[in-house]
């Protein structure tokens, strides 16, 4: 996790530097706007922004978007009136902070930044082969894919090869080919030369130059543009990368981990992804096995968030009951840890008495896990499920395949995220698909609305 701390108020943000580094953050400083794009573009990169409040933060956003710079920003203020709060907001800022920090508030901006536990937590048998795999060639500088449906851990597991290998004490950088725009993902990968598009004021380094000596965590990789991915190719094999509008190579030194939640060999028989490029990147594969498969996991895994719960909310640990336990261990868990993290974290919160009891093990909505699913609305699902599988008979991939996009789109009242989520594509690949039906004159839900009308190409 690095944190950049933007801003000349000494005192206040040398506490929140400490609570950072104690929360194992590496923390760079920066007086203004300027030197903070000087750090920026120098290659020693962000997660994170902590910006003073006093200063233009509509003036820094407007500098990164210019640069084609991604982090998140939260200001910080000794002013903790709304308004204070609301103008950050507005012009851009993430979170508002007020100063003097609270160590558990800091604790938390840096947790959801960072977005993953770092503890590599199991003991089924399952999981353990890949563990054992994963340390065998965690010291080498072999190139890495590692699979497994969403919400497994490939995160987790890629630190977890870094931090066993040579470079350890070297720079993890992590970059999510799916949450960056195609047209922004090359610049974001390789750096650019000052002048080499508008807003390109200055030279700045990329995500593989950051990452020299160290390794390169591609999440998502099968998001990436066919076009991008023979650069990538080059860089791997040759060890040098262009930078956009550069002229001279630039050799890079790291090691290259890969993830995806999709079957590559299958987007590489559809064309969608190069096979030299798989061939490449997967000299190792660990792939990790969904929740459901790795039930030994499932208890070792709840009691360790019971514990990470109970501490972060100052809660005491409660041990979780026989019940609770038998529901934990018979449901499917469809979104895997972390699905299983949320239901811990909201039953550390919902628990009464001495222990956490099934009763305190719900869904997001509120119901009993082991209620949510009762006989009769299994029964309608079935039949359902039945009339629907009729309907698609005489009809070709493709109609059936925009129907279900549109369907989901209009249940999820127009919301993006909320259906590529659901039909479990990336919000690119969604919005390639609306801008095809758009341009054929398929009425479009809009976002915010669950009504069809007829909508412009998807930005």
């Amino acid at each position: 996790m690095r944190l950049l701390i933007v801003g000349t108020l000494k005192g206040q943000l040398t506490a929140a530097t400490k609570i950072a580094m104690d929360n194992g953050a590496t923390v760079t400083h920066a007086e203004d706007n300027e030197q903070a794009m000087r750090v920026l573009r120098g290659g020693k990169g962000a997660d994170l922004l902590l910006v003073d409040v006093a200063l233009d933060i509509r003036d820094l956003v407007m500098r990164l978007e210019a640069e084609h710079i991604h982090v998140p920003i939260v200001a910080c203020g000794i002013m903790s009136d709304a308004r204070a709060a609301v103008a950050a907001i507005h012009a851009g800022a993430k979170e508002y902070i007020p100063l003097p920090p609270d160590p558990e508030l800091i604790a938390a901006v840096l947790a959801a930044v960072a977005n993953d536990s770092r503890d590599l937590i199991y003991r089924d048998e399952a999981m353990a082969k890949v563990i054992k795999l994963a340390q065998q060639i965690a010291g080498s500088d072999a190139s890495v894919m590692i699979t497994g449906e969403s919400g497994t851990g490939k995160e987790v597991l890629a630190r977890y090869v870094h931090s066993r290998s040579t470079r350890a004490k070297r720079p993890f950088i992590s970059i999510n080919c799916a949450a960056i725009p195609e047209h922004l993902l090359e610049s974001e990968l390789f750096g650019h030369e000052k002048g080499a598009f508008t807003g390109a004021v200055a030279r700045r380094i990329g995500k593989f130059e950051e990452a020299t000596g160290g390794t390169l965590l591609l999440d998502e990789i099968s998001e990436m543009d066919v076009r991008l991915q023979s650069k990538l190719l080059r860089a791997i094999q040759e060890r040098v990368i262009d930078r956009v509008g550069g002229s001279r190579p630039v050799p890079v030194d790291i090691r290259i981990i890969a993830t995806s939640n999709r079957n590559l060999a299958e987007a590489v028989r559809e064309g969608k992804f190069r096979e030299d490029l798989w061939f490449r990147l997967n000299v190792v594969n660990l792939k990790i096995p969904p929740l459901r498969e790795r039930p030994a996991d499932i208890l070792e895994l709840a009691q360790h968030f019971a514990k990470k719960y109970s501490e972060a909310n100052g809660v005491p640990l409660r041990p979780i009951a026989a019940d609770a336990r038998r529901v934990l261990s018979a449901n499917r868990w469809p979104g895997n840890v972390r699905e299983l993290e949320n239901t811990i974290h909201r039953a550390v919160l919902m628990a009464q008495g001495d222990e956490i009891a099934a009763d305190a093990i719900l869904t997001p909505d509120g119901d009993r896990l082991d209620h949510s699913k009762t006989p009769p609305a299994v029964a309608h699902a079935t039949f359902a499920a039945e009339q629907v599988t009729r309907a698609l008979v005489g009809r070709t991939v493709a109609d059936v395949e925009r129907d279900l996009i549109l369907e989901t789109l209009k249940h999820c009242l127009g919301n993006r995220t909320h259906a590529a989520n659901i039909l479990g594509i990336s919000i690119r690949t969604l919005r390639n698909k609306l801008n095809e039906y758009a341009d054929v004159g398929v009425p479009i839900p809009p976002p915010g609305a669950g009504e069809y009308q007829r909508a412009a190409p998807v930005a």
